[in-house]
């Protein structure tokens, strides 16, 4: 028995790499044989990938008649540091190498509302390849698809090798930052 979810999301899909750049030919190398080109980001391309993210997962769901999440650039900023902090370790996992956990690092970015999930990735895909890894388990779909988040946070660090470290933390929106005094 197929997965209901697959058709769908092979839609979606579809809408949301239809603003995606022509995938580059292969090279060959000098064996004749292709030689696969590594998914390099750009210094200019956060935004755009960003944006991917939040339409690809606002895509899948509205599918499911769930209201959209909006980028939070606090949530974000935590992505960003676990982002790093799983490349400097050498491996994908919730815990910093303080010690800190997916929560720790939300409240260290200073988001205000309540945190919910992360989700992290270590792979040589692209953006759009990782949410439909993300959208095809059960278990990570649930918290994309979770109908009391609003807010995301998305990030990535890419090594020199082309070997990029997602990161995607939800939460609910909250009443705002703390006032300073």
């Amino acid at each position: 028995m197929t997965n209901p979810f697959v058709p769908a999301l092979a839609a979606v899909l579809a809408v949301v790499s239809a603003c995606a750049p022509a995938p580059t030919p292969m090279a060959l190398g000098p064996d004749g044989r292709p030689v696969p080109t590594v998914y390099q980001i750009g210094p200019g391309d956060e935004a755009r990938i960003q944006t991917r993210m939040r339409d690809g997962i606002n895509a899948a769901r509205s599918r499911r008649g769930l209201g959209p999440v909006e980028l939070n650039d606090r949530l974000t900023a935590a992505a960003a540091a676990h982002s790093r902090d799983m490349s400097r370790q050498g491996r994908p996992w919730h815990f910093g190498s303080d010690g800190s956990s997916p929560l720790d690092r939300a409240n260290r970015a200073g988001y205000r509302g309540d945190f919910v999930s992360e989700l992290i990735s270590e792979t040589f895909e692209t953006e759009l390849e990782t949410l439909t890894t993300w959208l095809e388990s059960q278990e990570t779909r649930g918290l994309l698809l979770d109908p009391q988040i609003d807010e995301i946070g998305f990030a990535f660090h890419q090594d020199p090798n082309g070997k990029l470290w997602w990161t995607l933390t939800t939460g609910r929106a909250g009443p705002g930052p703390m006032a300073s005094f």
